[in-house]
């Protein structure tokens, strides 16, 4: 179930959201280092991150579900932000070059549907960054974060899910090494886990960052067949 957008925007004006912003969207970089000329669409509660797109992208703008609920964002500028329903997005067809998905996919109840809606208003080629909690990970086990609220994933169910809906993981990251704790000298370390958490590949971290790439499958040529006719011998007349 969805958090409300109230818990998510207090999360991260606290110091552990600050933290959670600033490595999440470095990771989020990683990915994708150059969006110039992308039309970019932050689905859930994306906007702590769609800001390092805004002046980059083509058009830039967020979703938010119903049951969530929307704030405005930009806040000093005309709104870019509306409400919808995850699984009904108000887009043409192929209309967006990449989507990116923060606290959706763990919070819907219908995951599945939103991921084919998703696949739905990507242009071929298209896209989606989609960010969810380990399933192994302490973040995922913690509700003090939105992280800890919803259905985590481990890499298999992410890896099937993303099938089903004719996606393509083209790309895997993973980010939150540190315990979700408010202490401060862990949050001054928190670059530092990140290094360790990279370095060593542990299983422990908070987040799975996947990439996945929208398939568009030709149809297969069926040739028509040449109608062969079978006459029955008659029989012969009394």
């Amino acid at each position: 179930m969805f958090l409300d957008v109230v818990d998510l925007r207090s999360f991260y004006a606290q110091p552990l959201g600050t933290v959670t912003r600033r490595l999440l969207g470095r990771a989020i970089r990683a990915r994708w280092p150059d969006a110039r000329g992308q039309s970019i669409l932050g689905l859930g509660y994306a906007t702590p991150y769609l800001g390092n797109f805004r002046d980059e992208g083509e058009r830039t703008f967020a979703f938010m579900p119903a049951a969530q609920g929307v704030v405005k964002w930009p806040t000093a500028a005309p709104t870019l932000s509306s409400l919808v329903f995850e699984t009904s997005l108000p887009l043409r067809d192929a209309a967006i070059d990449r989507v990116l998905a923060v606290h959706a996919l763990e919070m819907t109840p219908h995951g599945a549907d939103m991921l084919r809606e998703v696949w739905r208003v990507l242009a071929p080629g298209g896209k989606l960054l989609l960010i969810v909690p380990n399933r192994a990970g302490p973040w995922a086990r913690m509700d003090s974060t939105p992280f800890g609220h919803g259905q985590p994933f481990s890499r298999s169910q992410l890896v099937s899910l993303l099938r089903e809906a004719l996606f393509t993981p083209v790309g895997w990251h993973e980010a939150l090494w540190m315990p979700p704790f408010q202490r401060k000298w862990l949050l001054r370390s928190a670059p530092a886990w990140e290094r360790v958490g990279v370095s060593m590949s542990l299983p422990f971290y908070g987040l799975h960052i996947v990439e996945a790439m929208k398939q568009v499958w030709r149809p297969a040529q069926v040739k028509k067949t040449r109608e062969i006719r079978v006459f029955a011998p008659g029989t012969a007349p009394a």
